[in-house]
């Protein structure tokens, strides 16, 4: 199953690692670290040009890749329980 993480991005349910809302977890220099060290490498991508809410970590090809996404957490938690009744 697949959901639209913001903008015209839909990633595979299955791929997602984690769900982040980026203003509690950033508050934290090693979730800072992280995301300045993911953004060096090239694995960040930006879906929108609004706020960006949250962070969503996947998986691909063993490689993590960072989503920053303008929806909130709550919001991309509701349509992942949606994709996955079935």
């Amino acid at each position: 199953m697949y959901v639209n993480i913001g903008g015209d991005v839909i990633v595979d349910v299955r791929e997602i690692v984690g769900v982040f809302d980026i203003d509690k977890t950033t508050v934290y220099k090693v979730n800072r670290n992280y995301l300045s060290k993911t953004e060096k490498s090239g694995k960040i991508i930006n879906v929108t040009h609004k706020i960006p809410k949250s962070f969503i970590i996947c998986k691909k090809n063993l490689e993590n890749i960072v989503y920053i996404s303008p929806l909130t957490t709550t919001t991309l938690q509701k349509r992942m329980a949606q994709r996955t009744q079935f």
